[in-house]
């Protein structure tokens, strides 16, 4: 895959993701989280006002952190693709 085709199809996943309307499970939406900040160098901690939904989300970009963005693009295809398109 070209990078440029990657760009896309990550970039059509995120709105396949945004307007996905079923309701998911928490680990899959965390991991979703984590690869969409990598994917878009986004480094920016949560800031949300639940502390414990905050937490769960900085665990997850720890847990994803040694990914490049590039593997982090992909990973977020895979998952719409075999969970949210399926």
């Amino acid at each position: 895959m070209t990078k440029k085709n990657l760009h896309t199809n990550f970039s059509n996943a995120v709105e396949f993701a945004n307007e996905y309307t079923d309701a998911l499970p928490p680990d899959l939406m965390l991991k979703l989280y984590a690869y969409f900040k990598i994917a878009t160098d986004n480094s920016d901690n949560p800031n949300g006002k639940t502390p414990l939904i905050n937490a769960f989300k900085v665990n997850a970009l720890i847990q994803a952190k040694d990914m490049s963005k590039e593997e982090a693009m992909k990973a977020y295809i895979a998952i719409v693709q075999k969970e949210l398109k399926s």
